[in-house]
């Protein structure tokens, strides 16, 4: 009797193990294979990736370099900066923003915050600002490694001469350049053929392969051909001090904006011209999101942001010709554009081409440029 049960109970035992090694080879199978998902219009808009990667580089990097406007006892100056963590804090160089009594930041969608230093070097030119509003928002990522060499491609971003997200492409030229500016000691810095020029100071310095920020832009030459930068990796970790010690409630940001209470039509045209830019960049780099926050309340509560994002998720090219501004007498500024929009269905490999005629009212809302309405015509 006892033999008649060892050939069922080992064939059981052997069914179990033969199930157990076929569970472990399937799934070893799936979690090596690689999934291939296939876009007709991905792959119409991908035709040139290293384009589109620069390209995507640089408008990411964009929405979080800001423009830093400070007002002294005795003047006002300009330069820039970049958010590096979600607490809404901003790298920029010391000498953008010592003694200064009133600093307001500007971002890529043209709000205007004021803003607190929270950390200032005395010797090392850096300094880290903090705009509560900006919290949780997004954030460029660092390089803290530090492994830069000659001949590495770099692209510098600011906002000289106020121009809002100026972009230039270079390589590191040189590696540990020491120098003294106006006080600060500049050790070790990065030599790049960049221009860094009156503005750009506070920037990043972004790896074009990483689109990660590996400097910051402080120091150029008189004629323009060569810039310095300081490595993130020096002073990382005084940044992170310094907004780790940080406290909002401590922290001495007015409540009032003085500089918005003096309305300037000449500046709003500017902000209108530029919101129209950056509303048409965003849904050429399909970032439909940035496009849609420009929108006023008026606007969003009208169209939702599912229906705005597929109203534009087909189209391949788009290109604008000049645009046409006039003020109105409300404080507001009316832009009226001719556009051409090139279209491709996911199941159809024939293009359209459509004309349009878009008309923006574009003011302030809450103190901040938004689109005010928005309607296109055929």
């Amino acid at each position: 009797m006892k033999r008649k049960w060892k050939l069922p109970a080992l064939c059981s035992v052997g069914i179990i193990l033969l199930g157990i090694l076929g569970l472990f080879f399937v799934s070893n199978y799936w979690n090596t294979k690689e999934t291939v998902v296939s876009d007709p219009i991905l792959s119409e808009v991908s035709n040139n990736n290293d384009e589109l990667d620069l390209k995507t580089i640089i408008h990411e990097t964009e929405k979080n370099v800001v423009s830093i406007e400070v007002e002294t006892n005795q003047s006002s100056r300009s330069g820039s900066g970049f958010i590096y963590n979600e607490k809404g804090d901003i790298v920029t160089n010391a000498h953008v923003v010592k003694d200064a009594e009133v600093i307001y930041v500007r971002t890529a969608n043209a709000h205007i915050y004021p803003a607190a230093v929270i950390g200032i070097g005395e010797d090392t030119d850096v300094a880290v600002l903090r705009v509560p509003q900006l919290a949780s928002n997004s954030h460029l990522q660092i390089n803290e490694e530090g492994t830069m060499e000659i001949g590495d491609d770099i692209i510098a971003l600011g906002s000289p001469h106020g121009f809002q997200n100026t972009v230039t492409v270079g390589i590191i030229s040189g590696l540990d350049r020491n120098l003294e500016v106006d006080g600060y000691t500049y050790a070790n810095a990065y030599q790049i053929s960049a221009q860094i020029t009156q503005g750009n100071s506070g920037g990043p310095l972004i790896h074009k392969d990483t689109g990660e920020v590996v400097g910051i832009n402080a120091v150029g030459t008189d004629d323009g051909i060569i810039g310095f930068s300081i490595p993130i990796s020096q002073v990382i970790d005084t940044l992170y001090q310094w907004s780790d010690e940080a406290v909002n409630d401590d922290l001495e940001i007015p409540e009032v904006d003085d500089r918005l209470e003096n309305f300037d039509e000449e500046n709003l045209k500017e902000d209108a011209m530029y919101i129209m830019d950056y509303f048409f960049e965003g849904i050429k780099m399909r970032d439909y999101i940035s496009a849609y926050t420009l929108f006023g309340s008026d606007v969003q509560a009208q169209l939702s942001y599912v229906d705005f994002r597929d109203s534009y998720i087909h189209h391949t090219t788009l290109s604008y010709d000049d645009p046409v501004e006039t003020n109105t007498d409300d404080h507001q500024v009316e832009i009226t554009v001719d556009v051409t929009i090139t279209t491709k269905e996911v199941d159809d490999d024939e293009k359209s081409e459509q004309h349009h005629s878009y008309t923006f009212i574009i003011g302030l809302e809450n103190d901040q440029v938004k689109i005010l309405s928005y309607e296109i015509d055929e």
